[in-house]
């Protein structure tokens, strides 16, 4: 049978689909995307899979995509990240039959990717993009799509959209950010770069960003024209969005916990989701919170969601007539409903700007406060300082070490040569030296060594000097025998 392409592709394999669940590292698995499929989800992603970890590790195949093989979780896209063409295509080979499509990601802009020189960070580099998806195009025998993030620039996007097509795209995900819009600093998605995109290409594109519920959706489609609309947060926070619902909580979280029973993936996974579920319940019970994150089974992470579930029915109960949301939520905490992600604080520090804008304060400038106002604190710091409350982030109370002579690390206070264990290391493999302080000991080893060498040329010597006694003995006795 011919590989499908473009509209044709989305109609018949694709079924259509409006409704798309995002790929999401460590959320988008196979229990919840069963459980976004029950309930109005059309099409879903598998979290990014690393190409050349997939190519080269067994059970990573095996954990990641092969174990969840189900004929309920179709139509599925497979999405890789990868920067090396014949790497992407070898691991795509190894996914084809397990899905319906391969998805390359150009559209993550964390640091990981950064290091790791993928996702987002490639968008420049067209001329190996083009090779990696005209190489895919031609070797799998499933279409090939991408998701990738705008540029500032909407001329740019779209010529970058129409490079991707002209390769071999079948079908492309725009989210509606540049690289630089994540985490507190990703405001709004720009729906007008993915207009000018849908208008540029002829495949099928998918929006994502600023989805948060069911009217989202549809003004996104009436606006945009896109043929699909993918959510991730707005998935994770109400799995229930494409069916234009706000369901209780722990009905979500009772369901989640029966499929995971069916299909496990780790825990890890499923607390993470728990906390998407229940995130403005858990800031009303910070104690349930805490015990969430302590809990080291199903069955416990179980527990506390019963636990929840009653304190919020005993909530319920106890409610007075025309009593109104608190902290400016549109429903009850114990609703299903969108998180607004906060933007960055707006307070400047005494001394300037610290080169972020003014009146912006960065992750660094919140580190550098001082311990007395917790107010002040990062988010992961004031977690810290809830578990310890005794523990100090002034950085004048932190204790002073030596600096190695080399490099400025903290030096040994044992070691012989003032330095770090990786300078101290060098030298002493360098000098054949010992330093018992860092516990290298290459003198000592390479004493032994040649002690070692000489013994057993002693033994060899000896075991020599015997046999050639013993052959003059013999030769005697022969030559005794033929005088004879």
């Amino acid at each position: 049978m011919p590989k499908l392409r473009g509209e044709a592709f989305w109609r018949e394999t694709l079924r259509s689909a409006h409704y798309v669940v995002a790929p999401m590292v460590d959320q988008s698995e196979l229990a919840w995307r069963l459980l976004s499929r029950r309930h109005g989800a059309q099409l879903c992603y598998t979290p990014m899979l690393h190409a050349q970890v997939f190519l080269r590790d067994a059970n990573y195949r095996r954990e990641n995509l092969y174990d969840e093989a189900c004929p309920e979780d179709r139509p599925l896209i497979v999405q890789f990240c990868a920067n090396d063409p014949e790497v992407f295509v070898q691991a795509a080979l190894l996914a084809q039959d397990y899905c319906d499509a391969i998805d390359l990601n150009l559209g993550c802009p964390q640091m990981i990717a950064k290091r790791g020189h993928y996702g987002a960070f490639l968008q420049e580099e067209w001329d190996l993009l083009q090779r990696m998806i005209l190489l895919a195009n031609e070797k799998l025998s499933v279409p090939i799509t991408c998701k990738i993030r705008v540029f500032p620039d909407i001329d740019k996007t779209v010529k970058y959209a129409q490079m991707l097509e002209k390769a071999g795209c079948q079908l492309l995900t725009v989210h509606g950010r540049t690289k630089e819009q994540k985490g507190p600093l990703a405001g709004v998605a720009s729906w007008e770069h993915i207009q000018a995109v849908r208008k540029a290409v002829n495949i099928p594109v998918f929006a994502n960003g600023n989805i948060q519920c069911l009217s989202d959706v549809e003004e996104c489609i009436r606006k945009t024209g896109v043929h699909g609309v993918m959510s991730a947060e707005g998935n994770l926070h109400n799995p229930a969005l494409f069916e234009g619902r706000n369901p209780l909580v722990w009905e979500m979280a009772e369901e989640y916990l029966e499929i995971v029973r069916k299909y496990p993936c780790p825990l890890s996974y499923v607390r993470a989701h728990l906390f998407k579920l229940w995130h403005h319940t858990l800031q009303v019970y910070q104690q349930l919170r805490e015990e969430l994150a302590k809990v080291k089974t199903l069955e416990g992470i179980v527990d506390v969601n019963r636990e929840l579930k009653l304190r919020c029915q005993e909530e319920i109960a106890n409610q007075k007539e025309g009593e109104k949301p608190k902290e400016g939520l549109p429903f009850f905490h114990w609703i299903c409903q969108p998180y607004i992600r906060p933007g960055p604080k707006e307070r400047c520090r005494e001394n300037g700007d610290s080169g972020t804008e003014k009146g912006v304060r960065g992750k660094r400038a919140l580190e550098e406060e001082e311990d007395g106002n917790s107010e002040l604190l990062s988010k992961n710091k004031q977690k810290k300082k809830l578990r310890n409350p005794n523990k100090s982030f002034d950085p004048s109370l932190k204790p002073k070490y030596a600096k190695c002579d080399q490099c400025g690390n903290p030096k040994g206070t044992k070691c012989v040569f003032n330095m770090c264990r990786g300078c101290c290391k060098k030298r002493a493999f360098k000098e054949v030296a010992d330093c018992p302080g860092h516990g290298l000991l290459f003198k000592t080893k390479y004493e032994k060594s040649l002690s070692w060498q000489h013994s057993q040329r002693g033994i060899q010597t000896a075991e020599i000097s015997q046999r050639g006694d013993a052959e003059v003995g013999e030769t005697a006795v022969l030559k005794e025998a033929g005088d004879s």
